[in-house]
């Protein structure tokens, strides 16, 4: 069974629960799990102070309530699951390594930063930095996969090294800023500066982009390799054009740094 927590008091500062982790409650009793430390801005509480807690010892943890004060839900995380009934603060799944995170509401920026595996499903909104590096870091998320079913922020897989991360509404500027490798699907497209000073990796759009000028234009083709991340994708729910409707109009750049990163834009047949 699951173990459940129902926030009953809202946090008047962003609250840091890490603990609220597969890896840290798996084990514990209902007791235990309770007397979990949290930090309240400098103050050092009790989970109790914040949660009402239901079941004990499972690596499936339950989450009701708004939760956009909370911090750090799934932080390296490396089993288990975590489904989230509301909004949720940043840095859901930061350094996860394995697992599931599932919201059933938006969530705030640095989603599954710096992660090096697992799979996270947002069915709202969510903010910048999704899969990205933090500052000052070097790689973004290593592998895994994220998907966004809403619009999402700025600098959607910054300097990311590997994964896939899809997201279904529009994404705000510089989405794949530094890319090093990894994927990234837009299905409604994106601002402005896709792919800026990308090295590596692939950005497929359905919908049109306003394409840097340090992006060289190629030829239109049906790559090998969108068909089988495709099959992938499909297993979640996304759906990715591939041949008979339509090609993609390979670009690649950015040039100003490499010619080896590559965005594909959706052209379908007239």
């Amino acid at each position: 069974m699951p173990t459940f927590f129902h926030l009953k008091r809202h946090p008047t500062v962003p609250l840091e629960a890490e603990v609220l982790s597969p890896d840290v409650v798996a084990d514990l009793s209902n007791a235990e799990i309770r007397s979990l430390t949290v930090y309240h801005g400098k103050r050092q509480l009790a989970l109790s102070e914040f949660f009402d807690v239901y079941g004990e010892r499972s690596s499936d943890l339950i989450l009701h309530g708004s939760l956009h004060k909370v911090r750090w839900i799934g932080k390296s995380m490396s089993q288990g699951s975590i489904t989230v009934h509301g909004t949720v603060g940043m840095h859901l799944g930061a350094y996860m390594s394995g697992g599931r995170i599932e919201v059933h509401g938006n969530a705030s920026d640095w989603i599954g930063a710096e992660m090096k595996n697992g799979f996270i499903h947002i069915h709202g909104n969510a903010g910048g930095q999704v899969g990205a590096a933090y500052r000052g870091s070097l790689r973004g998320m290593k592998n895994g996969t994220i998907i966004v079913d809403g619009s999402a922020g700025l600098e959607v897989g910054m300097r990311m090294r590997r994964g896939t991360i899809v997201i279904r509404g529009p994404a705000k500027d510089f989405t794949g800023l530094q890319m090093k490798g990894g994927t990234i699907v837009l299905l409604s497209g994106a601002e402005i500066r896709t792919g800026a000073w990308m090295n590596r990796g692939t950005i497929i759009s359905l919908k049109p982009l306003h394409m840097m000028p340090t992006f060289a234009r190629g030829a239109s083709m049906n790559p090998g390799f969108v068909s089988l991340l495709a099959k992938y994708l499909n297993q979640h729910g996304v759906e990715l054009p591939v041949t008979g409707t339509g090609t993609y109009r390979i670009h690649s750049g950015d040039l100003s740094v490499s010619d080896k990163g590559e965005i594909l834009v959706w052209q379908p047949n007239s």
